[in-house]
């Protein structure tokens, strides 16, 4: 652990000053819930509950289908209204749950009860943290019981806990942290007892000294884990680039971390294991941010899966007195959603909600110009990619190039050649176009090859 940062990169302006010292507030939602069917990478949930069911905080309403599924979580008590299709936050119609909440908010279990987990199995540590429903809440949904279970886990090494928050104006996990670092440490040792042979590592940006300051303070005398101050850069809280600083290794194109002995979770679904874990409670709440230059008070919020955004804009004032709501983004401007209405539910990636008074990538649209060949784009990705090339390649409709001679489906789509480009170029919209249209192939190949 001799580096703090990783190859490339880029540090746009931060915007963390609209709520880095805002404390965690408990928001409880008024209004109905409405629960996507699928908040997680792999096979979509499916509803075990129907229309005038009763339903209780902490109770299963969508199971988990196959291996890479996970479980949805009521997390309000109330009668079921309809199982229907509503917008989401990507914009597509999905299957939902919706709930009338009773605002009674009447627990399935008491999850204020310790338990006592000292001899507790492997098995049983990960069939907990599978029944709670938790997922990657860092932004990829990946299942929690799935990334926890790999073949080789006595080959594991590393397990880093991402504190990076890189994201531009998104502070909930440095709330997180500085607010629950005791429960956050202890949620680490629970995964370590996951992996015999490795050691933990809480790997946190600089711009958070309180936040690593209590976590140092929370693993102090903890054998096997140890805090990693990295240098503030973005997006130094990639797995790729994480894995590159604190063990020193790459992974292969298509491989996982666990491919070269390493686990990356983020700090808020490590806080989750420690709840479903020693509480058994399921994953029905989160933290989450609203910020930017356009909202009247932002906030750092635990908030229930399900509450609609607009309501929790609502609770935060609304719209700044004198400014004019331009442009919505779930999430940070980087990796962020852009939204064309806050009437849709948060989810368990739900880690913020950003609202700006000015449209910076409209702004880009009119200065767009023809790519200058300036190499700009390569120097930061921090892929060691050439975002130029791809581009052209996409252009031409040479979609083999793309992904077998150019690497494009290693692009993490992080933004930070679009953010470099001189040229005003939209890069990374470019490669997400790239990859939906591959994987559309590939489908349809497999479709066809399937028929025959």
């Amino acid at each position: 652990m001799a580096k703090d940062t990783f190859r490339g990169g880029v540090h746009p302006p931060e915007h963390k000053d609209f709520s880095r010292d805002v404390p965690l507030k408990v928001y409880e939602t008024r209004g109905e819930l409405v629960f996507p069917l699928s908040q997680h990478i792999g096979a979509p949930a499916a509803a075990v509950v129907k229309k005038n069911d009763q339903v209780k905080v902490g109770q299963i309403i969508g199971e988990a289908q196959g291996f890479v599924s996970a479980n949805i979580i009521c997390s309000c008590s109330g009668t079921v209204k309809a199982v229907e299709k509503r917008r989401t936050i990507s914009g597509a119609m999905m299957d939902c749950i919706v709930v009338e909440n009773d605002g009674q908010f009447t627990p399935e279990a008491d999850y204020t009860l310790r338990d006592d987990i000292s001899e507790i199995s492997r098995e049983e540590i990960l069939s907990r943290i599978r029944n709670a429903g938790i997922v990657g809440m860092g932004g990829a949904g990946f299942p929690a019981h799935v990334k926890f279970a790999p073949n080789n886990y006595m080959d594991v090494r590393w397990v880093i806990v991402n504190g990076a928050e890189c994201e531009p104006y998104l502070t909930c996990d440095d709330q997180l942290m500085r607010t629950c670092a005791e429960d956050i440490v202890e949620g680490l040792q629970i995964i370590l007892r996951l992996f015999p042979n490795a050691r933990g590592v809480l790997a946190i940006e600089k711009n958070k000294p309180e936040a690593i300051a209590a976590m140092e303070a929370a693993a102090a005398g903890k054998e096997g884990i140890s805090v990693l101050a990295l240098k503030t850069k973005y997006p130094q809280g990639g797995e790729k680039s994480l894995i590159k600083v604190v063990a020193g290794l790459d992974f292969p194109r298509a491989g996982l971390p666990a491919d070269v002995g390493c686990i990356v979770s983020n700090a808020g679904t490590v806080y989750a294991v420690q709840k479903a874990v020693v509480y058994k409670e399921p994953l029905y709440r989160r933290a989450m941010t609203v910020t930017g230059d356009a909202v009247a008070v932002p906030s750092n919020l635990i908030v229930r899966t399900g509450t609609m955004l607009s309501e929790i804009l609502e609770v935060c004032g609304g719209i700044k007195e004198g400014r004019t709501l331009v442009k919505a983004l779930a999430g940070g401007p980087m990796m962020g959603t852009a939204l064309s209405s806050l009437d849709v539910p948060t989810q368990k990636v739900s880690n913020g909600l950003t609202l700006l008074g000015e449209d910076a990538v409209e702004t880009a649209q009119k200065q767009m110009s023809a790519c200058l060949h300036c190499g700009r784009c390569a120097t930061v990705c921090p892929s060691g990619l050439v975002p130029q090339l791809m581009a052209e390649a996409f252009e031409k409709n040479d979609l083999d190039r793309y992904e077998n001679k150019l690497y494009g489906l290693e692009c993490i789509e992080c933004g930070s050649c679009t953010y470099i480009c001189p040229a005003k170029r939209p890069l990374m919209q470019t490669f997400k176009r790239a990859k939906g249209e591959i994987t559309q192939k590939k489908r349809e190949a497999q479709a066809a090859g399937g028929a025959k």
